[in-house]
């Protein structure tokens, strides 16, 4: 009999209200605002009511370089999570929603795996709560006001070749990269290229899971600089009046989304910025939210710990005041054997030796995380072909770094499979060990910040900046924009920017083709490398599979 698929799996879950799962934390039902049985938002009136109560434990799960082997660094916080409560700790997950767009084409869902996932893993996966569209609405609606301001007049004297705002949409369609709007005549206005992104690399995406409170949402939105004049002076979105309305059609996506595990226990999905172009976390809000609620919070940040812990870290706590406490670094055996120069068809063969060669790109993590004063466990992501030579292999080498690595089975067993990784994570989570630290302070330049991450993070040798990018770092410093952190912009396969350097090289360099002001999430966003802000559908996209079944069922989301 063949396994059961997870969308399988999900289906057939033992959901409990909504209610109930509000109440595991002492939420009141009548601080819920119901999407249907089984997810609710959190009102902000309850959440502003919890200010003073003392703050949980944060962990992060975060991992090596994505590989097509596969990681399952989602299944892993889900399956932590469930292990927490399962050893009587009361432990609440925060991760981001997905998008449509990753859904319908090649990388699939964000709900975990197997027996640790979030439910319902169909709505979560699609719809939701609608806080995409509402993003989608608003990103649009400034595009929108930006062109009206230029065809009745353009009174702030916008240079219509410098409007940096393009438009989004929450799918993959690389047929609209590069568009020329306004075409067919005077009616329609001033004819200037353009393009579309994907929703979730929106500034407005970064914006909302950045801001504390609404009114810190519409002062971030009113910073957003979204077109120069001829004498290259910004302009903002106060500038066109977009703020206001935009607010308006965010406020409800503003507040966190709960739902729950396989095993009920209570989960925060909100928000979803891209983890190589934004910062690739889930919300402050959320997590702060549940930080007031959980003695132990769970959560992750996008992609490996080169990219989506060092945002967490330097962006989004720095921004947020948070200190973890503990970090998980999942790795595979597969993902070492193919960091080891294994092929993926090759990889259900044993090959310690090739194991062996691959952690060296687990071993860079581990001592970068350190790096930051935070103790790291890594967790091995059990496959059913993974050998006990191997398993070792990996323990082995994890010792020698002065950390632990732990075998995980969540996935084929839920939290029965992760007791021993719960454990670990919470002793060290309650020992104190933690000493965070940013890697670089606000006061230092934007080109040393970037010159920073890239030589002791990725461990490159130094960076390529035109004179010209450089100028354009000093001139935001002169304005103000010195003290934000930088945002870096790469390959999430590899330390440097070759998506085919696997395993841990050296003797590279990162070339920063662009610079972007995002004033009003608060960070500079350095493009290294050829990075997509809208990504294409693969030759044979998901979208083919999916459908409803006789019951009217889903099938094929994964």
């Amino acid at each position: 009999m063949a396994p059961k698929t997870d969308i399988e799996i999900a289906r057939a879950a033992n959901k409990k209200p909504i209610q109930e799962i509000g109440d595991k934390l002492g939420i009141p039902s009548d601080a819920l605002l119901p999407y249907g049985h089984d997810k609710a938002k959190v009102g902000q009136d309850f959440i502003n009511s919890l200010a003073d109560r003392p703050d949980g434990k944060l962990i992060l799960v975060t991992a090596i370089n994505p590989t097509p082997a596969g990681e399952g660094k989602t299944t892993t916080t889900v399956g932590l999570g469930d292990g927490l409560n399962a050893i009587g700790r009361r432990a609440a997950i925060c991760i981001r929603e997905a998008s449509l767009g990753p859904n319908f084409g090649m990388k699939g869902g964000a709900a975990g795996g197997g027996y640790a996932q979030v439910v319902p893993m169909e709505d979560m996966n699609l719809h939701f709560t609608g806080d995409f569209h509402a993003i989608t609405s608003a990103h649009n609606l400034l595009a929108a006001m930006i062109d009206n301001h230029i065809y009745w007049g353009n009174a702030l004297e916008i240079d219509i070749r410098r409007v940096t705002w393009r438009r989004v949409l929450d799918m993959n369609d690389r047929a609209l990269r590069q568009i020329t709007a306004s075409l067919g005549g005077v009616a329609n206005g001033f004819p200037r290229e353009t393009g579309f992104d994907i929703t979730v690399a929106s500034e407005v995406m970064a914006i909302l899971c950045l801001a504390t409170d609404l009114k810190d949402l519409e002062k971030r939105l009113g910073d957003m600089i979204v077109a120069y004049r001829r004498d290259k002076s910004p302009v903002y979105c106060r500038d066109i009046g977009a703020d206001g309305a935009m607010t308006v059609l965010l406020k409800d996506a503003m507040q966190p989304n709960l739902v729950q595990t396989l095993e009920n226990n209570p989960a925060f999905v909100h928000g979803g910025p891209f983890a190589n172009i934004a910062h690739g976390c889930n919300s402050v809000i959320a997590t702060k939210t549940a930080l007031k609620l959980a003695d132990y919070v769970v959560t992750e940040a996008g992609f490996g710990a080169d990219l989506g812990a060092e945002k967490f870290f330097d962006i989004k706590c720095r921004k947020a005041g948070l200190s973890p406490a503990a970090v998980v670094l999942v790795a595979t055996v597969r993902a070492m054997k193919m960091n080891g120069g294994v092929a993926k068809a090759d990889l259900g063969a044993e090959n310690v030796d090739a194991v062996k060669k691959g952690c060296a790109n687990l071993g860079r993590h581990i001592e970068n995380v350190q790096g930051f004063g935070v103790p790291v466990v890594v967790a091995i992501n059990h496959f059913a072909g993974d050998s006990a030579a191997e398993v070792q292999a990996v323990k082995d080498f994890v010792a020698a770094q002065g950390s632990e690595a732990v075998l995980a089975k969540h996935w084929a067993d839920g939290s029965a499979g992760v007791t021993e990784l719960a454990t670990k994570v919470a002793a060290l989570a309650d020992g104190g060990s933690a000493a965070f630290a940013p890697l670089y302070p606000d006061a230092m330049s934007l080109s040393e910040k970037i010159e920073t991450v890239a030589k002791r993070i990725y461990r490159a040798d130094g960076v390529e900046m035109d004179q010209k990018i450089r100028a354009q770092l000093k001139e935001w410093e002169d304005q103000g924009y010195g003290a934000l952190p930088v945002c870096m912009a790469k390959t999430q396969y590899s330390f440097s920017t070759d998506p085919n350097l696997r395993g841990a090289p050296t003797g590279f360099s990162i070339p920063v083709r662009e610079v972007r002001l995002s004033a009003g999430a608060g960070f500079v966003v350095a493009i290294c490398g050829e990075i997509m802000t809208m990504p294409g559908l693969p030759s044979a996209p998901a979208a083919q599979s999916i459908r409803l079944n006789a019951d009217g069922e889903i099938e094929g989301l994964f």
